[in-house]
């Protein structure tokens, strides 16, 4: 017995030397919500708040987890915890992907993610010559679809990071383009202003892209719809009297309404 928990111990102290690593592993079976994977030379399990919500998965399924820690549990001993939910998941497989990366000449600075569905990473470098977003991306987006097929086709927005914050926020809520960013520092709140034809890139599909911006940059970003030129010239023209003759009458004057619409998040 006392040979058999040595070995474990042994076992589990040589997984401790590589938390934070990526690890290959097997689905062996389910245990209740949570998930049991054989990792070679011992047995890591899967909480259910570390799973992708709308990741099926299979027994006899070879995949790749992130070795998030090693969990004291007083009933069960010691627990290596695997994730593929986890923000980290994705900066390691960014890590294994872009040698740019692992060198140290590509620097992912904050990272931003709703599991199974969308991810912003914002890269930086301080090499010149080196394009951060570029590396990421790789040649013909082979580095990005790598990760993205890791993922099981999670959307991976890569933005370049920028010490100006009204910058990082405008090229956090890409695609979106045209933007106007107001920042209230008191507050730490950043008003955007996107034209009408961007606002709903802006905002995303159930206010998701503003919401992972808003995690990127760690500020409350609102988002209002602004005019265009052409819009406001059109509404311009709309506002002018138009004047009908009569014959042997008055100049008769009748004015157009102009519409209004305005939207804010």
């Amino acid at each position: 017995q006392k040979i058999r928990e040595a070995e474990k111990d042994s076992i589990m102290d040589e997984f401790s030397g590589r938390v934070g690593a990526l690890i290959s592993g097997m689905i062996l079976r389910f245990d209740g919500p949570d998930v049991r994977i054989d990792i070679g030379r011992a047995e890591g399990i899967m909480p259910t708040d570390e799973r992708v919500p709308n990741e099926r998965l299979s027994p006899n399924q070879r995949l790749t987890f992130l070795l998030k820690e090693i969990e004291e549990n007083i009933a069960k001993g010691r627990q290596i915890i695997l994730s593929r939910a986890d923000p980290v998941f994705v900066k390691k497989l960014f890590e294994r992907e872009v040698p740019e990366i692992s060198s140290g000449s590509v620097e992912v600075k904050t990272i931003a993610r709703e599991a199974g569905v969308r991810t912003k990473i914002a890269v930086f470098s301080n090499q010149s010559g080196v394009d951060p977003v570029g590396s990421c991306v790789g040649q013909k987006g082979v580095r990005v679809q790598a990760v993205t097929n890791e993922l099981g086709g999670e959307r991976v927005d890569i933005v370049p990071w920028s010490e100006d914050l009204s910058d990082l926020i405008k090229a956090s809520l890409s695609p979106a383009e045209g933007l106007n960013v107001i920042l209230n520092e008191k507050e730490k709140t950043a008003k955007v202003q996107a034209p009408e034809d961007q606002l709903s890139l802006a905002i995303g599909k159930d206010g998701q892209n503003a919401r992972l911006a808003s995690k990127l940059t760690g500020w409350r970003i609102e988002i209002e719809g602004i005019e265009t030129a052409a819009e406001k010239a059109e509404k311009k023209e709309d506002k002018k009297p138009a004047t009908t003759k009569v014959a042997g009458s008055k100049k008769i004057t009748r004015k157009k309404s102009a519409k209004s619409e305005s939207k804010s998040v």
